[in-house]
């Protein structure tokens, strides 16, 4: 019996974790502020110093955290991530479901609206 698959999704599994072992590492490294300071300061350097390059580097570049859950990142560690460059949920979710943020916000509120059965 396989694993499911679901469309658009990438597990997160022990290939993955090794191939993004440099870039899950850096990103645990912004648990510290200083560190988040100096990838800020220079993040070529910041990556060059945790073995970050191909497309990890490039994902990085781009802002592209999709491309970073594609190159192994783990959500958990690229969390920090998001938050340094400026992304916050309703960005990572606009991205996962190919929205704008716009559009994936009034989804979640018209995902929110109860039917009137339910009002107290």
């Amino acid at each position: 019996m396989g694993r499911p698959s679901i469309p658009g999704t990438t597990i997160f599994d022990g290939a993955q974790a090794m191939k993004g072992y440099a870039l899950n590492r850096m990103c645990f490294s912004f648990n510290d502020q200083a560190n988040r300071d100096a990838f800020k300061a220079d993040e070529e350097g910041y990556m060059q110093r945790y073995g970050v390059t191909g497309p990890q580097a490039e994902a990085i570049r781009k802002r592209d955290v999709l491309g970073l859950i594609a190159a192994g990142g783990n959500a958990y560690y690229l969390a920090k991530f998001a938050g340094i460059v400026g992304l916050d949920v309703q960005d990572l979710g606009a991205a996962q479901t190919g929205m704008t943020k716009q559009e994936f916000k009034d989804r979640l509120v018209r995902q929110n609206e109860q039917p009137a059965k339910f009002a107290a």
